[in-house]
């Protein structure tokens, strides 16, 4: 992917979560890694009204080269494709959002992950989701325990596409902004389904989480 077409897709894809409510107000950033830095929303940015000429690049070492400035979490960012990077060497993109569902889930107790393996395509699509502790926005505790846990879950076999700060939103990744996105949107609409069901949803059973391995390759 071309600079100019990560611009864009940045733009395409804030456009289109704003304008679906996964994101709201000035919430949320979305960086590309390319082969010399990276491109990364600004900070305060609404992601329904980006501009592509606007948007932050950095170098290797997330040292900003030119645009607005570079979101607060750009250090969280970094910390993911570095993390990732043995495990999902393709990782382009990051998305944060402060999705509703997603969050309202961690305002009560969820244990050591966002959800258990309620339906077939978030086991297949997003995999596990560990629940990160509560930390200021932009804090480095953060960037540090997300990056544990990448390495914790990928070393047992069971890599990750996906994280969740606590009160504050997930944080997905994938190989393109279009991968991520509908990464974001599965685990979004599992939450949203948890969220509405009167009472806790049984999880999959070891035997169908076997047969999702065995047939799609899942990692859980």
């Amino acid at each position: 992917m071309t600079e100019t077409e990560a611009r864009e897709e940045i733009c395409r894809v804030g456009r289109s979560l704003f304008e679906r409510g996964y994101v709201h107000a000035t919430a949320g950033n979305i960086s590309v890694r390319l082969d010399d830095g990276f491109v990364i929303t600004p900070t305060d940015a609404c992601l329904g009204s980006l501009d592509p000429a606007r948007l932050a690049r950095l170098d290797v070492n997330a040292q900003q080269l030119n645009g607005d400035r570079a979101s607060k979490t750009i250090a969280l960012h970094t910390y993911i494709y570095r993390a990732t990077s043995q495990f999902h060497p393709q990782t382009r993109c990051v998305i944060h959002t402060h999705s509703t569902h997603c969050v309202a889930l961690t305002l009560r107790a969820c244990g050591e992950e966002l959800l258990p393996a309620v339906t077939p395509y978030f086991v297949m699509k997003v995999g596990h989701v560990p629940l990160i502790a509560y930390h200021r926005p932009g804090a480095p505790e953060a960037a540090q325990l997300v990056a544990q846990a990448i390495s914790r879950y990928g070393e047992a076999g069971t890599p990750i596409r996906a994280v969740m700060l606590e009160r504050l939103g997930p944080n997905v990744w994938h190989d393109s902004p279009a991968a991520a996105m509908a990464t974001l949107e599965e685990l979004e609409e599992t939450a949203r389904l948890v969220s509405l069901s009167p009472s806790a949803p049984e999880p999959l059973t070891e035997t169908q989480i076997n047969e999702l391995r065995q047939s799609f390759g899942a990692h859980w």
